[in-house]
């Protein structure tokens, strides 16, 4: 199948347009993660198959939680080489997407690839997690928060939570194996002001890989004491 059809497909899947200038962004996208690649250490997925499946169409599959399309304000957490946070906005241009990562060579190739591809309403933001939800201009003023960082979800939402606003959600990109996952966390989601709302299952085009969108709203305001300092988050997950 060409790249543009399965791409097309993916999209109405979701409910969104496509056309011949986002498809130019995703191809330009695709052949500046080979380049840049070959510098710093992005993804281990180099081929053009599984870049377009296992990066492109996963990202554009979050969609399939419907409310995302109405959230406007999203940080995208522990985004790599811009993952879900580039394809969301390539997909709809309206929204106002913030990227953090911790690692500055990422950073360098995002603002790369933010220019190349002519992306507004955008930015970076270098640091760690745990450190900028601290800050007032952070802390739960997002509309929704992203991610599909490899940490499991009890330290996840301790990263994520604190940049949600009250009534936002937190989307958080997961394999097909969720259900321990999720029994595990959901203590520790609730004492960080969170409550599981759906497990969204989600197939990509022309293969059988499957994941699944945990969907977890916001429904009070975090204690001030979260989250805990650097290195407690992943040492001593929330339980």
């Amino acid at each position: 199948m060409k790249y543009y059809d399965i791409l097309e497909i993916c999209s109405k899947d979701v409910g969104l347009d496509f056309n011949e200038e986002k498809y130019n962004k995703f191809i330009k996208y695709k052949e500046m993660i080979k380049e840049w690649n070959n510098k710093i250490n992005l993804t281990a997925i180099t081929e053009d198959d599984d870049i377009i499946k296992k990066h492109f169409i996963d990202s554009i599959k979050i969609y399939k939680f419907p409310i995302l399309k109405d959230l406007n304000y999203i940080m995208d957490i522990g985004t790599g080489a811009g993952f879900p946070g580039i394809p969301m906005k390539i997909m709809d241009e309206k929204k106002h997407i913030v990227l953090l990562d911790s690692l500055n060579k990422r950073i360098n190739f995002l603002n790369e690839v933010i220019a190349e591809l002519d992306l507004t309403s955008i930015s970076t933001l270098h640091g760690r997690a745990e450190d900028y939800s601290r800050k007032e201009e952070y802390r739960e003023k997002f509309d929704g928060v992203v991610s599909r960082a490899v940490a499991n979800l009890s330290v996840l939402s301790e990263f994520c939570l604190p940049y949600v606003k009250v009534n936002g959600y937190f989307i958080a990109m997961k394999g097909p194996a969720v259900d321990d996952e999720i029994k595990e966390a959901s203590n520790a989601i609730s004492i960080l002001g969170g409550k599981i709302e759906d497990v969204i299952e989600v197939n990509i085009e022309d293969s059988d890989l499957k994941h699944n969108l945990v969907i977890i709203k916001k429904v009070k305001n975090i204690s001030p004491k979260y989250p805990r300092k650097a290195g407690m988050v992943t040492k001593n997950p929330l339980k």
